[in-house]
This record gives C-alpha cells, structure tokens and sequence, in this order.
C-alpha cells in the first residue's frame, strides 16, 4: 500500500471512528413490575389525570388512572417511581421518516432509503434500518419512542415500517413490519436551483395516468386466484386492495391532495395524505372520504405566495375544527427530535394543548393502524411511556427524565449530552 493511501486512511477514516460516540445497548426485558403515583397523566385521548397511578407489568399497561382509585393489592416487588410534579406522557410516534435509513446525508452510499428505479412497492424498508445510528439515541431522549420508516425516491418508491427504537437488530425494532405503501404524487410545479424559480409541469397528467396504469394492473393481477407467474411488485401491491395495508400518498398542493384523493377511491385503497401542506384548503374533502394527513412541518413558511405568513402555524387547529384526522411529522432523520416542538407551535396558534399531544401519539396510532397496541396511557397497552419535568411540548422547560418502551426502561443519552459533561467537567460551571 502506497504511503500516501496509508496517510489518507489515517487522516480521514481512524478519527472518524474514535470521535464516534457509541449508541447506548438496548435495555433488558422488563424484571420487575413498575408503580408510577403522583404524575399528572395526560392519557393522549383528551383525558388528563392529576396525582395519578400507572402499574406496569410485563411490558404492559395493567392500570392507569387516579391514585385514589388505586387497587388494593399488595405492591412488595414493585420499583416504586415518585412522579410527583412531573408529566406522564405516552411514547410519541415520528411518522413518514427516514430516521435509521440515512445517517450522512450527502453521501449517497450512506442513503438507505431511495432504490434505483422509479416503481418498486417491493422495497421493504425495515431490512436497511440500522440499529446503531448515533442519531436514534437523540431522538429518543426528546421522547419518542416509535418511529415509521419509510423510503423515498422515485414514484412509489416502497414499504414503510414501524419500529420502536430501543434494538439490537431491525428484526427485534420491528413493531409493525410493511405497513404501508409510499407514493410520491406527481407534482404540479417543478423548481429548479439553477434559475431559482417554478416552472409548470407539463407531464402531470401523462404522469398521473401511467400510475393509473400501474394500479390497474396490480388490482388485475390482485384478483387472479393463481397467478401463472409471481410478479414481486404486484405481490406487494396486494394488500392495499384488500385494505390490510395503507396507501400513504406524498401530495403538497390542494390539486394535488384532490386528485390523489380520487385516485385511492377510485381504487378502493385506503389512504393517507402525507405533508398536506394546503390541506386546510380541501377539508370538507378529506373528511368526507375518511382520509387523515401526516401534517409536516409547522415551522415553515407557507408554499403559497398569497398565504398569511403564519399559515403552516393554523393549519394543525384549522384541521382539528374541521374534524380531518391529523398527525404531526418532521422531514428528515435527525430533526425529529424537534417534533413536539412542532406540535408545541401549533398551540400557539388555536390548537388545544391535549389535541396537540394526541396529534403526536393516539392519532398517529390511529392513522398508522397500531391504536390497539399504543398511544394512549390505558389498561392492556403496551407500556409505552415517558416522564418529563415540564412541559413536554414546550421547548424551555421540556425535559425527559424517564422513558419506557414496552415496560423496558431505555437509556437517555445521547452523544450531545456526553460532549456537554465533557466539557462542563474541563471548563466548570
């Protein structure tokens, strides 16, 4: 090996590994029952429990309601927990991610979500989830404990999963595997960075029609009885005709929004409006037809020219009045530690305070099919948790001090917290 190969390696590859910090080990199952008292416990459904009591056993929720209404039982065995003056809030759920896919953006080895090709709903994104992304710890310790992944790229560019984000390998993160189908809804307009301006898209409607094309074909092949060839792509199209998987269908403009609602019923799909951002404009539409939306970003400035300017603000409180059932996502990976704070904004502007934590928990369950397992702080759910000191939607005083993913007490840090002791320890206080 040539000398200046060796230095190149050693200048830019070795600190690299020894400035990464390791990801926390994944918690042991739960070993002993857990009491919660004192917390107020915001349920994620609208209820909010002052001096409450939460019983945790084997991974699941076995009581949660006020602490006078408390079983007579004996507790010996149990690990007591004093929540006194702190919050309880159910795991928050970050969906329509690319969190564990990417960790190095601008490298394109490093880009797990997007696969070469333009139609591949075969794609399963859970196999290419890594475990061990150092920005999975950050994420966690703002309080979300679940994560839908999905990939990106091309028109359908495959499936989703839900995963918890405390594992040692993607098999044991899966919590819901290929749950849905993604769908990049052509656009109207297209940008360009060289001219810095919009332009028309004059292939929209060839575009729409060869999905049409594509869905037709794969309803066809869904309704043989024995096909005489296995097609990998319409297999896993097969589900969304029978509605055991979601079509989730990226669409910003209210054209947009209105023909891709059309198009999911005209299929009999069941669909989910993700970004949404000029959702506020057709609600009468998606709640006519039961089509919920992945809202993204609140801290944005509208894609409208003729918009207020704190329209992405409105928007969540706007969709809420109009009874469209609504979620809150982030785009990207390391900025969904940042969610409530989305949903936090939102408040600010017309939402309630509990409809903005169930817009992050029970309606996100609700909307990626998992309501029966979590998203709320009730009997017989999976123990899905977490303790906060403050507000957990407020960016000044949230602060995370406990949190439990299936009864399992995970670990809070995070690389971030292990440089502020490093150098809190060489410069004091």
């Amino acid at each position: 090996m040539k000398l200046q190969t060796i230095l190149y390696f050693a200048l830019f590859t070795l600190p690299g590994f020894a400035l990464r910090a390791q990801t926390p080990m994944p918690a042991p199952p739960q070993q002993e029952p857990i009491l919660i008292s004192g917390g107020t416990a915001h349920i994620g459904n609208g209820r909010v429990i002052e001096n409450s009591a939460i019983i945790v056993e084997e991974g699941k929720i076995t009581f949660a309601d006020a602490a006078a209404i408390l079983p007579r039982r004996d507790f010996t065995g149990f690990r007591r927990v004093d929540a006194t003056g702190k919050h309880i809030y159910p795991g928050l759920i970050a969906p329509a991610t690319n969190l564990g896919l990417v960790d190095i953006g601008a490298v394109r080895a490093t880009r797990d979500y997007n696969e070469t090709g333009s139609i591949n709903p075969n794609v399963r994104s859970i196999i290419a989830y890594n475990t061990d992304s150092p920005i999975i710890p950050t994420v966690r310790s703002q309080g979300i404990l679940l994560a839908q992944v999905a990939p990106q790229g091309g028109r359908v560019p495959g499936m989703s999963s839900i995963v918890q984000l405390d594992a040692w390998n993607w098999e044991d993160a899966a919590y819901s595997a290929d749950d849905g189908i993604f769908l990049n809804w052509p656009g109207l307009f297209s940008y360009s960075w060289r001219e810095r301006s919009f332009s028309k898209n004059e292939d929209y409607t060839k575009e729409v029609e060869e999905l049409k094309q594509f869905f037709a074909e794969a309803q066809a092949y869904a309704r043989l009885p024995e096909p005489s060839r296995t097609n990998l792509r319409f297999e896993a199209m097969k589900p969304l005709f029978t509605g055991a998987r979601r079509l989730y269908i990226e669409a910003e403009e209210a054209k947009a929004i209105n023909h891709a609602v059309h198009f999911a019923r005209e299929f009999g799909i069941s669909a989910v409006i993700v970004d949404g951002r000029d959702a506020w404009m057709v609600t009468e539409l998606l709640k006519e037809n039961n089509v919920p939306v992945i809202l993204r970003e609140t801290h944005s400035l509208p894609n409208r020219i003729d918009s207020d300017v704190d329209q992405p603000f409105r928007t969540p409180a706007m969709l809420q009045e109009a009874g469209v059932l609504f979620c809150f996502s982030s785009d990207g990976y390391w900025q969904q530690r940042n969610l409530a704070f989305q949903a936090g904004q939102a408040v600010g502007y017309g939402l309630s305070n509990e409809d903005a934590l169930s817009a992050l928990t029970s309606n996100t369950a609700k909307i990626l099919g998992i309501d029966g397992r979590t998203g709320t702080l009730e009997a017989d759910k999976d123990a899905n948790l977490v303790i906060c000191k403050g507000d957990l939607l407020d960016v000044r005083s949230s602060k995370v001090e406990m949190a439990l993913i299936q009864g399992r007490e995970v670990s809070l840090d995070n690389v971030q917290k292990q440089l502020y002791q490093k150098y809190k320890a060489k410069y004091g206080e």
